[in-house]
């Protein structure tokens, strides 16, 4: 049997996520102002005074286009504003201490591994460092496979490590239909709930267990840490390896170096999906939680069964009530107004997570909280193929539209406003899917048929755009504390053609299904994803040469200013959507069936990691 490729990356540990320092949180402060100040000023110029006249239509749809990326970063600012940890606390040692009816006995703790297809050298490892879990005094700790696929393999991996083992016939209500059954099987105070790659750390429970001293605490999300992302190549190494450069020779730094600057990327290969999470736990969730509304993520979180019960006994109770007003003329009785309404503790839906989160957050009023805990405390596989990228973006975009558009949380009441504006942020991220075109394909027309969406390439038009556009890189760049932005960036583009499938599924009245992500590497799977791709780099290459040909033959309309300003658009964006073919070639690189050659493949050399001295000192900084 062949090494799991993961095998490679077992050493590998998880950065520190540190705080804001009072003067980074100024400085990004007041640099956002200046951010928000400078885009109000460019587009006031771009509405009032910019706008061509010989192409009303086609410039004020630029405009629009920019002002509604314009409202999107307000919002993310707002998302973003401000850092507010909870304050971690001790795991309790007493039932009373953790808000739990009774005195007597200890707190008990149900770990659910999730499975439906997952092949059992995956699940393996996350049963096997779930019994290593460091159980805390006065805590009693069980662990649960719950094989949504009813394989015997399963129920023997669970015999074979003594854990328990559910399995159902059917799979209602996918991934939330399973956690169901696994609930109403089981009697533990907390829950936490694990994927068939969540391997938890031994710290886990004696780092989250603390915040439920406060009865109110309804559930703890961790951040989600892939600890099997290619870390890449330099350029210059990769220059060599391919074109045959000497290694230390002059022609291969000086092509690295711009490589470098052409793709804004130090290492080749690293990543190559973009599914690196860090900007959305450290940042987004971690600010989020000032205002309680870090959403759960699933796996890596740990909830309170009383908080998970309460909510949906009063969902079931309201939508029985509202089927016995509908149906009252058919005579049901009370029984089978009861079994026509599932109990569902987590909604059953494709974003089961978010939607329950949105349910629970909106029971603020009954005294239910979140909680969202900064450090990493358990590791995961990223998807390893485009197959399973598509796949898992494909979800997450389809269960956000099919929220939005059929029970969106903006118009629930039980969410506070601060509540309603984050889940906005998350929402707005999607649809701006409807307007990113307009900016991506601008180039594009100008080059072809001459018409600009401003008067003239001015003096004036690069006094107000190139502040506005300074001042909001310097911003995000403080604000995301030193992340990287030019995944996310990528990502916005790479991400267009399936958000709009997942738009045009939810728009036909589909609901969106749920497909298990797979976990181990699929080579050349899903390349069909690329052919939009593809053919958009395509269109922008027959773009760029004609825009060229007709300024160098002197066409009326055509200027150089308009040449190089719309090329040098054009290229940025056509390296924004060249980046996922680019990984569809590359993808089949981890299928070597030996650790070793894995970890040469795809890392070279390993980057330098901070050692326990440097983490220690971080921590006590960051006090």
């Amino acid at each position: 049997m062949k090494t799991p490729y993961f095998k490679a990356f077992e050493n590998r540990r998880p950065r520190f996520n540190s705080p804001m320092t009072p003067v980074q949180r100024r400085l990004w402060h007041g640099l956002a102002g200046v951010s928000a100040a400078s885009g109000a000023l460019y587009l006031h110029w771009r509405w009032t005074t910019s706008l061509n006249p010989d192409a009303l239509l086609f410039s004020a749809l630029v405009a629009g286009a920019e002002t509604l990326f314009y409202l999107g970063a307000l919002l993310f600012t707002f998302d973003i504003w401000e850092e507010g940890d909870t304050p971690q606390r001790p795991p309790p040692k007493t039932r009373e201490a953790a808000g739990l009816d009774g005195a007597a006995g200890p707190i008990a703790v149900d770990v659910f591994i999730t499975t439906y297809d997952e092949p059992p050298e995956v699940v393996a490892p996350s049963v096997q460092e779930a019994k290593a879990v460091q159980v805390p005094e006065g805590v009693r700790m069980r662990i649960w496979l719950l094989d949504d696929g009813n394989r015997a393999q399963m129920a023997d991996l669970a015999a074979r490590e003594n854990i328990g083992y559910f399995a159902r016939d059917t799979n209602e209500g996918f991934k939330a239909g399973n956690l169901r059954n696994g609930l109403l099987q089981t009697s533990g105070d907390f829950v936490v709930i694990c994927d068939a790659d969540t391997r938890l750390f031994p710290s886990f429970l004696n780092n989250t267990l603390g915040y439920f001293c406060d009865p109110q605490v309804a559930w703890v999300q961790t951040p989600h840490w892939f600890y099997d992302l290619p870390e890449g190549q330099p350029w210059a190494a990769w220059l060599a390896q391919h074109l045959r450069f000497s290694p230390k020779g002059a022609l291969a730094r000086r092509g690295g170096a711009a490589m470098t600057w052409i793709t804004g990327r130090t290492y080749v290969g690293s990543d190559p999906f973009m599914s690196d999470p860090a900007i959305f736990f450290d940042v987004i969730q971690r600010r989020r939680n000032r205002n309680g509304a870090a959403f759960c993520c699933g796996a890596g979180s740990i909830h309170r069964r009383e908080a998970v019960f309460d909510a949906a006994l009063k969902r079931k109770a309201c939508a029985v009530g509202r089927l016995e007003v509908a149906r009252a003329p058919a005579g049901l009785t009370v029984q089978d107004q009861l079994r026509a309404v599932p109990l569902e503790p987590y909604k059953f839906h494709v974003s089961e997570d978010l939607y329950t989160s949105i349910l629970l957050h909106e029971e603020s009023t009954a005294g239910w909280r979140s909680v969202y805990h900064p450090q990493v405390e358990s590791r995961m596989l990223s998807p390893m193929s485009l197959e399973a990228w598509a796949g898992q973006r494909l979800k997450y975009a389809g269960g956000s539209f099919d929220i939005a558009l059929r029970d969106n949380p903006l118009w629930r009441r039980g969410l506070s406003w601060q509540q309603k504006l984050h889940y906005g942020a998350t929402f707005w991220s999607y649809i701006s899917l409807l307007w990113a075109p307009i900016l991506l394909l601008a180039p594009m027309v100008s080059l072809i048929t001459g018409v600009t969406p401003v008067k003239a390439y001015t003096v004036d038009f690069f006094v107000h755009f190139l502040p506005a556009v300074l001042a909001g890189e310097l911003a995000m760049l403080w604000g995301c504390k030193g992340h990287g932005l030019g995944a996310g960036r990528v990502l916005s583009v790479a991400v267009l053609p399936v958000h709009m499938r997942a738009l045009y599924c939810v728009l036909s009245g589909q609901r969106p299904g749920f497909a298990p992500t797979p976990k181990l590497p699929m080579s050349g799977a899903g390349r069909r994803h690329v052919v939009p791709h593809l053919l958009v780099i395509a269109a922008m290459s027959a773009a760029a040469a004609i825009g060229i040909w007709r300024t160098w033959s002197g066409d009326p309309g055509f200027s150089p200013p308009l040449l190089v300003v719309n090329l040098f658009w054009l290229m940025c964006n056509m390296i924004l959507v060249a980046r996922l073919p680019l990984a569809a070639l590359s993808q089949g690189a981890v299928l070597s069936s030996d650790a070793g050659d894995i970890e040469a493949a795809l890392s070279f050399p390993p980057r330098p990691m901070r050692s326990e001295k440097e983490v220690f000192h971080a921590r006590r900084s960051s006090i």
